[in-house]
């Protein structure tokens, strides 16, 4: 494999908006991690127009030095993508891809990388699920970025070829790989903020703490339907505060996605944590957010919802020294080990097979909204509130068993989730996926180009009299150099005009 790899990046922007989803926070960071620690020659982004190299490369780096040059690109020009060897996509539809790849330079002509973010949209798992009849092969992946997301997706995959193998009498077809990768962080930026015995005392006099007392911290969007409901933790932090007799403040850093959540937010919290002081702080905020991790003393996410598959915020949280108490859910118990780095707490999910048929259907009929559906789903999961407050008591009671965990916690960031050690595997990644596709034959392809999107002019052609050939002459009217238009002649319709640059 040549030191080159091509990303797709649709809109050709790079950088973040107000109120950012976490897949877009990773999928820059990851962006950025590869064109810093990957070891690569040349990384080209490659979107739906072009691009200039500079604006590009000043936006992913942010004046960081690379020896790795970073190019612009446009999708279409597939010699480019053929080159690198690899497309990456931060989002794992690559269904579309495959046969604009087959059309373009075959299927060996490079691999395509997807990553998956969540598994809970239906829709989201129905493209996924299409890579495995479109034109894919073991030379393809979609990243899975923990276990549990690795382990549902080939569930899912199972009975999906089983279904494609009941309804056609043959195999099931095979899918792309399936490999784990986590994602990650700038393990040095985090323990720099951290770090500051100036930042932690300021923003601890801001929060009204002092410092015998104990800051909990929560960062993440503050939303019930696709991140967490908040009841649990404030009923822990509230049991963990009368239990151990200090002091405690919970701070939430987020945003709420809902005119009305910040409102439900603190009914919830006065009714659940009347004897804390809970702070809702603005997440958009960095300098702000930088401060909390250097204040806080105990990282808390009570994670309830489907949406999760990693989750980075205990991973930035370790990364800066604070011992966790997260949901023992996905992605978290593959990032933090219970009684290691933190404690994870036990969490039941509703048995299948009856409500939940209900919840999707809903949602697929379009009866009710995605936010309802995994909202109405969390509503159905339970997370063990004693055995929070017991481990979070534990924590307040014990600075030396905070200062060991909140050090363990570091020491496996550096060693599993600082971006050069997730750079590497992917560059890994990529290297294998070459080997197999340079030690493959080329697959049967009876259509080069997808039958369900395929030439409109070869779709439709029964549309027509006939179709323009080499056989239809051409026919001018002698004698009159503008003739006029009937109803029965073809030609340009009104409002219409042909496009500048199209042949």
């Amino acid at each position: 494999m040549t030191g080159r790899l091509a990303i797709y990046n649709p809109s050709g922007r790079i950088g973040l908006r107000g109120n950012p989803f976490g897949k877009d926070v990773a999928n820059l960071e990851l962006f950025r991690a590869l064109a810093l620690h990957a070891g690569l020659d040349e990384l080209t982004f490659v979107s739906r127009r072009q691009g200039e190299d500079e604006e590009l490369a000043a936006a992913l780096l942010e004046g960081r030095p690379t020896p790795t040059r970073v190019k612009a690109g446009v999708l279409l020009n597939q010699g480019v993508v053929a080159e690198a060897g690899t497309l990456l996509r931060g989002q794992p539809d690559i269904y579309d891809l495959a046969w604009l790849r087959r059309r373009a330079v075959g299927d060996r002509g490079y691999s395509l990388v997807g990553l998956g973010h969540t598994l809970a949209p239906p829709a989201v798992r129905h493209y996924m699920a299409m890579a495995s009849v479109g034109p894919t092969h073991p030379w393809d992946a979609i990243v899975c970025t923990s276990p549990s997301m690795q382990a549902a997706l080939a569930e899912m995959f199972a009975e999906w070829g089983e279904h494609l193998a009941d309804r056609t009498g043959g195999a099931a077809p095979a899918h792309p790989s399936l490999p784990v990768i986590p994602l990650g962080v700038d393990a040095g930026r985090f323990a720099g903020l951290a770090d500051r015995p100036q930042a932690r005392a300021s923003r601890r006099a801001a929060l009204g703490v002092g410092e015998d007392d104990i800051v909990i911290l929560w960062v993440g969007r503050l939303s019930y339907f696709e991140k967490a409901f908040p009841q649990p933790m404030f009923q822990a932090v509230q049991a963990a505060a009368r239990d151990s007799g200090v002091k405690v403040a919970f701070a939430l850093a987020g945003w709420f996605p809902g005119e009305r959540d910040a409102e439900l937010f603190r009914e919830a919290a006065a009714a659940c944590a009347p004897d804390v002081g809970v702070h809702f702080l603005d997440g958009n905020d960095r300098e702000l957010v930088g401060e909390l991790w250097a204040a806080s003393d105990i990282f808390l996410s009570l994670v309830d919802n489907i949406q999760e598959t990693f989750g980075i915020t205990p991973v930035e949280a370790m990364a800066a020294g604070l011992p966790v108490v997260a949901s023992d859910w996905d992605g978290y118990r593959f990032t933090v080990r219970n009684g290691a780095e933190g404690f994870l707490i036990p969490t039941l999910l509703a048995p299948s097979g009856g409500m939940g048929d209900s919840m999707v259907l809903h949602h697929t009929t379009e009866a009710e909204s995605y936010q309802s559906y995994v909202g109405t789903v969390a509503q159905h999961t339970a997370v063990n509130i004693p055995r929070a407050a017991r481990a979070l008591a534990d924590l307040i009671r014990a600075p030396d068993l905070r200062r060991g965990m909140g050090a363990a916690g570091r020491s496996r960031v550096r060693a599993v989730f600082d971006w050069p050690m997730v750079a590497r595997q992917y560059r890994a990644l990529f290297e294998d996926l070459a080997a197999i596709r340079n030690g493959a034959l080329d697959p049967p392809a009876r259509h080069a180009m997808n039958p369900v999107k395929g030439d409109p002019f070869r779709a439709f052609r029964g549309f027509a009299s006939r179709p323009l050939g080499l056989d239809v002459p051409p026919h001018r009217r002698a004698g009159r150099r503008r003739a006029a238009r009937t109803g029965d002649e073809p030609g340009p319709r009104p409002g219409l005009r042909p496009l500048a640059g199209r042949s």
